[in-house]
């Protein structure tokens, strides 16, 4: 029997979940109603009509049928497999909103969902269709283990539910899905005893190529400190915020609806990236938040995730992503001066990250075995370090590029669309951001222990970045 053996990184978020933290992240499509005479169809027939284009459609992407099967002992990383048992119904659900429906009382319920753990014995994914918003349109919440998909990943994957216009476009026939039963105690340990042949190698060349990254890294911010720029944070330099300690299994969330080209603006009156727009309109919004003005705990540290996805694999699951720390600077009293040294510090922590090629995380988490891995999540979260050591960052912001045009599903056409990305680590809160349609939309996913004021957090964000939008208005004036 043939295995396909979990990628490195996929294998580590599924064994390095926390109890109460499962790394699972989401995509929330708010649907139009739909126009003509598909607006007389019923809230039932809207669910069905969901319900039908993903049954047609689930066949083009096999990872939504396949299950994880763990390694008896956790030997070695989980294989993936076809579920004998797989059913539709099993993964779609409808939600009503409370009165009076709008994004206050979606934001609840994505929350919720975000706080109940997939299945682990089924394929990790869940769709939610939500109806009941007060505005006529149905929200569909679409949630999967990260274990599947990275943020690049993770848009082909929605691509394939998704069309250009109201009509449905044709898709091949499915074939009869009739798999093979679940592999037995025997086939797993055997392919386990097959792959740990080749552990001691996998792990002496990944352990030497660690070691050659961190001399490199280190030798760099030598030249750095040499020449009067300041390097990128080191993991665990972070400062203790209220943001950071043992994660719960409880979620908040709230979105932030951006301009981009207000955003674009910004961009290229200040030589920044929309990346780096971001990253000062959180900044500024946590700096708020947390009360960091006139005080001197030291500047707030991100993790960015970076996609290392060769342009080859674009439309493959599982992740390809590295990460880089980013300081956000939020000793820094204005606006402006904020984003200016986010850039910069962004721009050296890039080359740092070229120059460790994006491979370290991988290669590290091929090493472990998974008994190990989970045995010392638990042991880190049941003796509370994360509520004592210096966390690695004190936020986890990624920015995903969305579509250039108007997407449709199942006959709706989607006004927006909100990334949800994981909690986890000491980290409790993740800021993703998606482009769609003109906006930016920012997706706000905390601990409800840690963050439990998260709309506060959001209109902090909010006001922080029409700070820094206002100011190209000065900046023409002055000019003019």
């Amino acid at each position: 029997m043939s295995l396909e053996t979990l990628g490195g990184l996929d294998a580590a978020f599924l064994s390095l979940e926390a109890p109460g933290a499962p790394l699972q992240v989401a995509a929330v499509l708010l649907l139009d109603p739909p126009e003509g005479r598909r607006s007389l169809f019923s809230p039932s027939t809207r669910f069905a009509q969901i319900r039908r284009v993903i049954g047609e459609r689930i066949s083009l992407v096999p990872a939504l049928r396949q299950r994880a099967v763990p390694i008896p002992l956790g030997l070695h990383h989980p294989v993936w497999a076809d579920d004998p048992e797989f059913a539709l119904d099993d993964h779609l659900s409808r939600a009503v909103l409370p009165a009076p429906g709008t994004m206050a009382e979606l934001s609840d319920l994505v929350a919720a969902v975000m706080s109940r753990p997939l299945d682990p014995d089924r394929p990790l994914w869940e769709v939610v269709v939500v109806e009941g918003m007060a505005d006529g349109r149905t929200a569909m919440v679409m949630k999967l283990h990260h274990a599947i998909l990275d943020g690049v990943s993770g848009a082909s994957l929605l691509a394939n539910f998704l069309d250009l216009g109201p009509r449905s476009r044709p898709v091949p026939f499915p074939s009869t899905f009739d798999p093979s039963p679940l592999p037995g105690r025997r086939d797993l340990l055997a392919h386990a005893a097959r792959s740990i042949v080749h552990q001691p190698g996998v792990a002496v060349d990944a352990l030497s190529q660690a070691l050659d990254v961190l001399v490199d890294v280190s030798q760099q911010n030598r030249r750095l400190a040499e020449e009067g720029v300041t390097p990128p944070p080191a993991p665990f330099s972070a400062p203790r915020t209220r943001l950071n300690g043992t994660i719960s299994s409880r979620r908040s969330f709230a979105s932030v609806d951006l301009d981009l080209g207000a955003a674009l603006a910004v961009r290229e009156a200040y030589g920044a990236t929309v990346t780096d727009v971001v990253l000062a309109s959180v900044a500024g919004g946590l700096r708020r938040y947390l009360g960091l003005e006139g005080t001197d705990t030291g500047d707030l540290v991100a993790m960015v995730p970076v996609s290392v996805r060769p342009e080859a694999e674009q439309d493959d699951l599982g992740n390809r992503v590295s990460a880089m720390l980013v300081s956000l600077a939020t000793t820094e009293g204005g606006a402006v001066e904020r984003l200016a040294k986010i850039a910069a510090g962004s721009s050296v922590a890039k080359s740092q990250h070229e120059l460790t090629g994006g491979r370290l995380l991988a290669d590290l988490a091929q090493i472990a075995a998974p008994v190990v891995a989970t045995r010392a999540s638990r042991w880190a979260t049941g003796l509370g370090l994360f509520d004592r050591l210096a966390p690695l960052s004190n936020v986890t912001i990624s920015s995903v590029r969305g579509p250039d045009m108007a997407i449709w599903c199942a006959g709706s056409r989607v006004s927006a669309l909100m990334p949800v990305g994981p909690v986890a680590g000491g980290v409790g809160l993740n800021v993703t951001a998606m482009s769609y349609l003109g906006r930016i939309q920012l997706g706000l996913l905390g601990c409800r222990r840690l963050v439990p004021d998260i709309d506060t957090l959001a209109a902090e964000v909010l006001g922080a970045f029409e700070e820094l939008a206002a100011t190209i208005d000065t900046v023409a004036e002055v000019a003019g």
